[in-house]
């Protein structure tokens, strides 16, 4: 019986004691961290100069085009460039997955330091907190920008 109350009255100060631990609720504004992080913008230099390649592509592609003859060379040109697009288009999209995810990943790590450094419970999106919390934005940004 006695280790039955020393159990409980042990689980009880445990309990007490990590409600007076808990820090709450952090919410990061992604958009503005997105426009305040280097890295992320060269990321999207990156993607956006990728993307204008494709569309400067099917533009000579067009002008090559306009310059066939028969219906036959026309046809087979299409098949072939199709062919191509579609190979660049699958390249695109791995690329720039792949570097939205290298982003988000380095952001979260920033952010679930930060967490730990404030005593945090957990990390929110700003669009999903109407209100409280407390906002750790600028935290992250500059855990970022020294994590170089």
């Amino acid at each position: 019986m006695k280790g039955i109350k020393l159990s409980l009255v042990t689980l009880a100060i445990l309990a007490v004691t990590n409600i007076a631990n808990a820090g709450g609720i952090g919410y990061i504004d992604y958009a503005k961290v997105i426009d305040n992080y280097d890295y992320a913008k060269q990321v999207t230099k990156e993607v956006d100069a990728k993307g204008l390649e494709m569309q400067q592509f099917l533009v000579d592609k067009e002008k090559e085009y306009k310059n066939l003859d028969t219906p036959l060379k026309k046809q087979t040109f299409e098949d072939r460039v199709s062919q191509e697009f579609k190979t660049k288009e699958a390249a695109y999209i791995a690329l720039r997955e792949k570097r939205e995810k290298e982003v988000y990943d380095k952001i979260q790590d920033a952010a679930k330091s930060v967490m730990v450094e404030q005593k945090l419970d957990a990390i929110m999106d700003a669009r999903g907190v109407f209100v409280g919390g407390l906002d750790i934005t600028q935290n992250v940004i500059q855990k970022l920008k020294t994590a170089r």
